[in-house]
């Protein structure tokens, strides 16, 4: 099994220097490519990844936009495996903890956020020192929301920190403080209107610091959104052997203005990311609910269906048995019901692929799973990481 781990790092001074300026190659190389795959797309061309390369490596070291001001190529200081952002040998780093897993390592690259720097290792772990064990084989459903990130059908609610939410007066103010530097910047240059494509402007220490003090709290935001998720998927996939959790369709959601920020504050795309690759691990099975079926509508106790029910409805009483629902908790009910059965002796999961069906409920359940396709949109009356501690610093070689 292939894992990864990413680790930070503690460069000299010398290694920042290096890894920044491996890091702008990159990012110059990618960019030059776009430009010119573009440029021969406009042209009515096919360009190719591999007559692209070709083209670079003959004016790399010749061509006038990449030479230096004593008119020599630069990229001969950076080694060449940099174009590809993969770690090149550069020999001993500090690494702030312990690489996790035995194995064989496959990769590595490194990437910045804000001022630190981290190396991604890539492992082949054997499958036995990879898998996890659960510590129960319930089955539980999972309605994804924006009050609650999380609600089980065991009625419990988990809330998301919002850390954008948080911060977000913070991140104006900063944002704002570097524009307005951004803005003297440019008219110390004699420059009016929009910036001229390729145009540096000179950079001053405290455009340097306002922008580093920016990053940070972004940085701030990703760590503290990144911790709640890796806590609530590894919960979800260690205390249950199989998680039922509605299809989503995150982009669509992400496209209406007023849901957009709140729906990426919460990360539903990264919930289901880390719960497909956990899952492996523990031998749970994810079972992704039709995108259309009405879990919010149908009452989970008699399965008749509200036709009615609006979103801003939280709470509602179903007309035929008289059960006051909570909306969120009915839908997890109805969540964990498509994969037990316990509603109906037909229900939609048999109609799943057979890669789902087999287990589901009880007994061993396989880590891959399959999208449960209902039969009807109604059931029952057919009426409407954590981290490890941190360890002592220790050097390794690349």
């Amino acid at each position: 099994m292939l894992l990864a781990h990413r680790i930070r790092l503690e460069p000299s001074l010398d290694g920042r220097d290096y890894f920044a300026r491996a890091a702008g190659t990159a990012r110059r190389v990618w960019n030059w490519a776009l430009a010119e795959w573009q440029r021969q797309v406009a042209l009515g061309l096919r360009p190719n990844a591999m007559a692209l390369k070709k083209r670079f490596n003959c004016i790399k070291y010749s061509d006038p936009d990449w030479l230096d001001e004593h008119g020599q190529p630069w990229l001969r200081s950076i080694h060449r495996d940099a174009l590809a952002v993969v770690l090149p040998r550069i020999g001993r780093v500090l690494l702030r903890e312990r690489l996790r897993w035995p194995g064989k390592i496959m990769g590595a690259s490194v990437s910045r956020q804000a001022d630190h720097w981290y190396l991604s290792v890539q492992v082949e772990v054997p499958e036995q020192l990879a898998m996890r064990s659960r510590t129960s084989d319930a089955v539980i459903g999972v309605d994804l929301g924006v009050t609650a990130a999380a609600t089980l059908s065991s009625g419990e609610k988990i809330v998301a920190p919002r850390p954008l939410k948080a911060a977000l007066r913070r991140l104006r103010i900063r944002s704002r403080r570097q524009s307005r530097k951004l803005e003297a910047a440019k008219q110390a240059s004699g420059i009016t209107g929009p910036m001229p494509k390729g145009t540096r402007l000179p950079v001053s220490k405290n455009r340097m610091k306002g922008a580093l003090s920016l990053a940070r709290l972004h940085e701030r935001i990703a760590r503290v959104r990144a911790d709640f998720t890796h806590k609530l998927t590894s919960r979800l996939c260690r205390e249950n052997q199989a998680v039922v959790i509605e299809d989503l369709n995150v982009s669509g959601m992400l496209a209406n203005h007023k849901l957009a920020r709140a729906v990426a504050d919460v990360g539903f795309h990264e919930i289901r990311r880390q719960l497909q690759y956990k899952s492996s691990r523990y031998g749970t099975r994810i079972v992704p609910a039709y995108r259309w079926y009405p879990s919010s509508r149908l009452c989970s106790v008699c399965g008749v269906r509200n036709g009615e029910l609006t979103l801003a409805e939280r709470v509602w009483t179903c007309a035929a048995c008289g059960i006051r629902h909570d909306r969120d908790v009915n839908a997890a009910v109805n969540f964990q019901r498509l994969a037990t059965g316990a509603l109906a002796a037909r229900t939609a999961l048999p109609e799943a692929s057979q890669a789902v069906t087999p287990g589901t409920a009880a007994g061993t359940v396989p880590a891959a799973g399959g999208e449960v396709t209902p039969v009807r949109d109604e059931h029952g009356q057919q009426d409407g990481s954590g981290q490890e501690e941190y360890a002592a610093h220790v050097c390794a070689r690349f």
